[in-house]
């Protein structure tokens, strides 16, 4: 391998010779620096032999070149390694910069009325002080240039925090359902403050509720009837954004199915009280307010030992038993109560049960 590279670096030293010689013989540069006039063939054997001389020198030297390039390579990268990865982002950029300006600056030199050699060599010396300059410049103000990438960085976080406050603020949509509508506590929610933001009525709901209001059932009809008089208290009596969407999705049959497709379109929540589709809307990542879920988290929290008068109303399901409501609708089973109907009778709590359907508060007579 050593015999192959020296014969190598002697075939590059003649063919740099050769080359050198020749284009000073040809230029007359020679004539001119001697004034001498050497003549083909004469000319040939110079270089041949300039060439010879030029791979015997080159051999000689090259352990000393490569010694001082090993040097000078493993000086600049102990160098590289003191700089931080920002520092060589950086200077790559400013010889970028460097070496474009020095490109622009080159396309004027070649315009200048100077011999071609000069040309050459001005554009050299252009484009390594611009590299150099241009490194070093980035190098020297890389705080500065550091903080201006810093100042762009924040100013964009700040553009996404206002963006995401505006979306937090769009998506403030509540889309109602045609039970959440028909059961009417909707109406009251919202009147009370405790839910805001823009309520979305959609067209195929509307649909739906004027078919039950037409329908020839007339429980069906009384309730699709209330539900399009609560959607004209809505609009009329609350102060909040009440608007149909007549977005619909004709690829979908089930109304349900359409909700819980615009929800997820529009980033809103669904208000129902409906448990099938609140666990629909749940299981596709759909925000839902169930009314029902919030009227059981309401209601009085009642415990064992608790005394009270209420009004039994009728029989319960088991032998003597008696059944009553309290102002929030949560039924009371009033163990031997059966024989107390239609009175106003002083229980006491025994236990309380916790079911899907809401509470069920279990008591006895005093």
């Amino acid at each position: 391998m050593k015999s192959v590279a020296k014969f190598f670096i002697v075939i590059v030293g003649m063919v740099i010779g050769y080359q050198s010689s020749y284009f000073l013989f040809e230029n007359g540069i020679i004539d001119r620096l001697f004034n001498i006039r050497v003549l083909s063939p004469a000319n040939y054997i110079a270089s041949s032999v300039f060439a010879v001389v030029c791979g015997i020198l080159l051999l000689i030297l090259m352990p000393y070149i490569m010694g001082s390039f090993n040097k000078f390579s493993s000086n600049q990268i102990k160098r590289l390694r003191n700089y931080s990865t920002w520092d060589l982002v950086l200077g790559i950029i400013g010889l970028i910069v460097g070496l474009v300006i020095a490109l622009l600056l080159s396309i004027l030199i070649n315009n200048l009325v100077i011999p071609d050699l000069f040309k050459n060599i001005l554009s050299i010396v252009v484009y390594v002080a611009l590299a150099y300059m241009g490194t070093t410049l980035a190098l020297t103000k890389r705080s500065e240039i550091q903080g201006m990438f810093r100042f762009i960085g924040e100013s964009k976080d700040k553009e996404k925090e206002t963006k995401k406050g505006k979306q937090s603020q769009e998506t403030g949509l509540k889309i109602l359902d045609t039970s959440a509508i028909i059961d009417g506590r909707i109406l009251d929610i919202f009147k009370s403050g405790f839910v805001d933001g823009t309520i979305v009525v959609p067209e195929f709901v509307l649909t739906e509720l004027r078919h039950v209001a037409d329908s020839a059932d007339d429980l069906k009809r009384q309730r699709g009837r209330r539900g399009l008089d609560i959607l004209n208290r809505l609009q009329s009596e609350l102060r909040i954004e009440v608007k149909v969407v007549d977005k619909d999705y004709d690829h979908i049959d089930e109304v349900d199915a359409k909700l819980v497709k615009l929800a997820f379109d529009m980033g809103a929540k669904i208000v129902t009280n409906d448990f099938n589709l609140n666990k629909i809307a749940q299981f596709q990542g759909v925000s839902v307010l169930n009314v029902n879920e919030l009227a059981n988290a309401v209601k009085t929290v009642l415990l064992p030992g608790e005394e009270m008068e209420i009004l039994i109303l009728k029989e319960g399901k088991e032998s003597n038993q008696g059944v009553g409501y309290l102002d929030d609708g949560t039924m009371i089973v009033v163990q031997g109560g059966k024989r107390y109907i239609g009175e106003n009778k002083s229980i006491m709590v025994t236990s309380v049960l916790q079911t899907a359907a809401g509470k069920m508060v279990f008591a006895k007579p005093k």
